[in-house]
């Protein structure tokens, strides 16, 4: 049963503040990564006001904020370039959100829950480093790349640590670095003091008060020191339309002739699977950041997320998944209920409807200060030194999928991690599963673990070194499942054992299923047990 203090109307207070942070953040993401994949800017806006209304509503997850996705842009790029028109493109996008419900409906959910968390918490930890390290540029006024790159291989050739390089050598905007230096040094001192606020200013959001600030700041520059001054091609950029009619002209509907192009297919399963596995991953991560430890259902959100996804590409928009950044940026604003990334979306409809040359006067320094500090949360010193201490098997997969992701993409390296990750659980369930005891030629043998495939070495060679003439107790009690090849290994043991003059006595549980694998011996034809 849910916890009726945390409904979305009791938690306005928390939920309206983060949404504003959400809508902060969201917006020049929207518009870089439609940039990025060469759809017009106006449909990613189009998915974020989606990916929060209609997912807002439909999904169960409490913090989980949806919109386009960095880890979509070059599919749907190479979508929109291959297919026969952008409307075909969109056709594709909605048949995506089809197939998402029904992968939902299959309970494909499951999947998520087969992630390591050293793995998860590492995904955290990357796409915290990499906030800051693709925030960087934007923050001193060196803008040659899109908001919302995340991948370590970008379009121009580059990469992040080259792009850092570069930047170092060109000629930076000192309006830029004086607003992001001011903005990081106010939210991270805000962070702190905030809370000890017991008036209306604890609801306030800091990054609020740093986009005013970076907006009046450049005014200022713009009027008495323009040598400081930030110019169009660093700010954010919104498509402004004339009239209603031109703002309504911006949707676009599917062309629904192509529907038996198989282009058209084969783009729509692409990225329905994509944005799906984006989609759990960033629900199995938010879940673990969310203060309160809560689990949201993932078939639901995979049904949620197919309905977003459908309604985007009827009405004009890009791709939609569950995206982390937006997502963290929630939960580190205090954000409780889905009402945060509802109102997110209805800020974004509302904005760039009422005052889209007010959102163009704001500094994308002012927005990487703000996706900078986000970042620091994610990726804390104190984050990897709690990591040390839990040891070797959950610090190696956590640093290995932090570097993986870095220098790959988030999938890519997410399916690094998991390789390793894999083989320390793999390790970690092989080690000690059989224990042996022994006085004398009396032996205790005690199977301490559930036995797979992974387990047939360990059992064979301790069965084998029980030596000849020994009285053996065979101890099945802790387990429920032996797989048939390690039942096989403890049936030719016990076979074996009265031709090396070996007594055996197995003991289990009379309702265990293991029983009817076990050859279990007659404990009446055994001989005296030894003194």
């Amino acid at each position: 049963m849910s916890n009726p203090k945390l409904t979305i109307w009791n938690n306005l207070q928390y939920d309206v503040p983060a949404a504003l942070v959400v809508f902060l953040v969201a917006l020049p993401l929207c518009l870089g990564i439609a940039l990025a994949s060469g759809a017009p800017l106006f449909s990613g806006l189009i998915a974020g006001i989606v990916g929060g209304v209609v997912i807002g509503v439909l999904s169960k997850s409490p913090l989980s904020v949806s919109g386009p996705a960095a880890g979509l842009a070059v599919i749907v790029l190479n979508a929109i370039q291959t297919l026969p028109s952008f409307e075909a493109f969109l056709l594709a996008v909605a048949l995506a959100g089809i197939i998402q419900v029904g992968l939902g409906v299959l309970r494909a959910g499951v999947i998520g829950d087969f992630i390591p968390s050293a793995v998860i918490k590492g995904m955290l930890a990357a796409i915290g480093l990499i906030l800051i390290l693709k925030q960087i540029p934007h923050a001193v006024g060196y803008d040659s790349d899109y908001e919302g790159d995340q991948s370590f291989a970008q379009t121009d050739g580059r990469n992040t640590f080259s792009e850092l390089w570069l930047m170092m050598q060109e000629q930076l905007l000192p309006g830029a670095i004086l607003i992001s230096v001011i903005s990081l040094v106010f939210l991270f001192w805000w962070d702190k003091k905030q809370p000890k606020q017991q008036n209306f200013l604890r609801y306030l959001p800091g990054p609020l008060v740093v986009v005013l600030f970076g907006i009046v700041a450049n005014q200022l520059f713009t009027q008495f020191a323009p040598s400081l001054a930030i110019h169009a091609e660093h700010m954010v950029t919104v498509p402004v339309a004339g009239s209603p009619a031109a703002f309504l002209g911006q949707f676009k509907a599917p062309d629904f002739s192509y529907i038996s192009n198989s282009q058209v297919w084969i783009t729509a399963v692409t990225i329905a699977l994509v944005a799906s596995v984006e989609t759990l991953l960033c629900i199995e991560a938010i879940d673990k950041l969310d203060p309160f430890k809560r689990v949201s259902p993932t078939n639901r959100e995979l049904m949620a997320q197919g309905a977003g996804n459908f309604v985007s590409g009827l009405i004009g928009g890009i791709p939609i998944t569950s995206v982390i950044v937006r997502s963290s940026a929630n939960v580190s604003s205090g954000g409780r209920t889905r009402m945060a990334a509802i109102l997110h979306g209805v800020l974004l409809l509302l904005s760039i409807v009422a005052i889209p040359h007010l959102l163009n006067l704001i500094p994308l320094s002012a927005l990487a200060a703000i996706l900078i500090a986000v970042g620091y949360k994610l990726t804390k010193p104190e984050i990897f030194i709690n990591k040390y201490r839990k040891g070797f098997p959950h610090l190696v997969p956590f640093v290995i999928t932090i570097v993986a992701i870095l220098f790959t993409d988030l999938l890519k390296g997410i399916a690094i991690g998991l390789f390793f990750g894999s083989i320390f659980v793999v390790w970690r369930n092989y080690k000690a599963a059989v224990s042996i005891t022994s006085e004398g030629l009396n032996y205790l043998v005690r199977i301490r673990k559930d036995l797979s495939f992974i387990h047939k070495y360990e059992v064979k060679r301790a069965l084998s070194d029980i030596p000849d003439d020994a009285f053996v107790i065979l101890d099945l009690t802790r387990i429920n499942f032996v797989d048939l090849d390690n039942a096989e290994i403890i049936n030719d043991f016990i076979a074996g054992a009265e031709f090396r003059g070996i007594r055996v006595k197995v003991k289990a549980l009379p309702e265990s299923k293991i029983i009817k694998h076990i050859n279990i011996p007659s404990y009446e034809s055994l001989r005296t047990t030894p003194a």
